[in-house]
């Protein structure tokens, strides 16, 4: 039976998935939790969940936070990350925090059951905002040479502005740090997006987590 708790602030939200989980064959909520701080004050080190379902949006202490705490102090513990926010931003965030999934509030029952399923035995899951390809080449052990040679045919200036994908800063943001124009960060963009055969932004940053230009 593998144990799930939910950490949500909406009671009836949480109330409602933690109904479905428990009607699901092998899954039972353990406990539920209404913010980052309320999971951190039931959790016992010495019973820990299978996975944590986790909201982004809480007071006292959001989803970032509480996945970033997950990773430094249980790094075995799965975090999937369930949020009605589907942008590139909140994505990247919550990977670089630690989720090793992400699926949105609106999924259907089936496919939770299977985002579940999959993070709990394969490591990951990621619906078609993140493809399973993608993901599976940087959280599986792989031959990397194919990745450091496209590394390797990067620009300085094209690596620069691939390092700053992978933070929190709009494409503006960028163009302002590296003080170059709107149009030019666009022109970096398409050109590693042609080079690496990426299509996404989201693409770029786990390009950069497998190379190992950003650690998560």
């Amino acid at each position: 039976m593998y144990k799930v708790v939910l950490v949500d602030d909406h009671s009836l939200l949480r109330n409602g998935l933690a109904n479905l989980i428990n009607s699901f064959e092998n899954f039972k909520v353990m406990f539920e939790a209404d913010n980052g701080k309320d999971f951190i004050s039931q959790i016992d080190a010495n019973n820990l969940p299978d996975l944590v379902l986790l909201d982004i949006t809480m007071p006292e202490m959001d989803g970032y936070a509480t996945a970033a705490w997950i990773k430094e102090q249980f790094p075995k513990l799965k975090i999937l990350a369930l949020s009605m926010m589907d942008d590139d931003y909140s994505i990247i965030k919550m990977l670089k925090s630690g989720a090793r999934g992400y699926i949105v509030k609106n999924t259907k029952s089936k496919e939770l059951l299977e985002a579940l399923t999959e993070i709990i035995e394969k490591g990951f899951y990621f619906n078609e905002q993140i493809s399973n390809k993608i993901a599976l080449s940087v959280y599986s052990p792989s031959d990397k040479s194919s990745e450091y040679n496209g590394l390797s045919t990067l620009s300085t200036k094209e690596t620069e502005f691939l390092t700053l994908a992978c933070s929190e800063k709009s494409y503006k943001e960028i163009a302002e740090t590296m003080c170059i124009s709107p149009r030019t960060v666009d022109t970096y963009r398409d050109s590693l997006f042609q080079k690496l055969n990426i299509k996404t932004r989201v693409g770029l940053v786990m390009f950069a987590i497998k190379t190992g230009l950003v650690k998560l």
